[in-house]
């Protein structure tokens, strides 16, 4: 039994406009509303992406980034993202990229008949213990992490926008040192989420703000 479902997702901006325009367009949705806090939108209410003003820039390495599908790099780049390090040039098979406002997120490269309209796949996790995070959040949304052979990361799969899209749990050895530029917010009983290990942070008028186990913060709002 799920003890929380997917709502959406969140980024933080310091300029809202230029981050609101750029991933309108890196992830295929439109814009909803332009005013901050800006929404974008798409096929389901899951697929809302809010861009929130804040007034902290991007200072370190993202512990919580965004996987997303592309025609090109050159596409990306024409946007106003940078080419961190290139798939030609590390092991990965895929391109490590920042937007405008210095955020990493993974780009990968599709052919046309594989370019989807939505194209963010996937949300990459950042964890001392990622076997011990992936369980965690697999427990609160009912799903079994799984680990490819050979693989040192776990994923989470059909708990968030859509049947394709990821959570993916990798070891990263820098503490967490920031709070993370990227959420995302879950509809659920704080209670439950508390007794499993959650901690309290704040409250806003319509949710609740905690932080899982490894400290990144996400949103919870009540059922109904």
């Amino acid at each position: 039994m799920s003890l929380v479902t997917w709502q959406d997702l969140c980024m933080d901006a310091v300029d809202v406009d230029l981050q609101t325009r750029f991933w309108a367009e890196v992830s295929g949705l439109e814009v909803a509303d332009g005013e901050p806090p800006a929404r974008l939108g798409g096929a389901t209410s899951r697929h809302t992406l809010w861009v929130n003003p804040v007034d902290r820039p991007h200072r370190v390495k993202n512990r919580v980034h965004l996987d997303v599908d592309c025609g090109s790099v050159d596409d990306l780049t024409a946007l106003g993202a940078r080419v961190l390090a290139p798939a030609s040039e590390n092991a990965f098979g895929w391109n490590v990229m920042a937007d405008p406002e210095g955020n990493e997120f993974c780009a990968f490269v599709r052919p046309p008949d594989r370019l989807p309209a939505y194209r963010i796949h996937g949300i990459g996790i950042d964890c001392a213990d990622p076997e011990a995070l992936a369980r965690w959040w697999g427990g609160l949304f009912g799903v079994e992490p799984t680990r490819e052979p050979g693989d040192d990361w776990w994923t989470l799969s059909g708990v968030a926008v859509d049947e394709r899209m990821t959570l993916d749990f990798a070891p990263v050895p820098e503490p967490r040192t920031e709070p993370n530029r990227v959420h995302w917010d879950v509809v659920g009983r704080v209670e439950d989420l508390l007794a499993r290990g959650a901690t309290y942070l704040w409250e806003q008028p319509h949710w609740t703000v905690l932080a899982d186990p490894e400290g990144n913060e996400f949103c919870v709002f009540p059922p109904g």
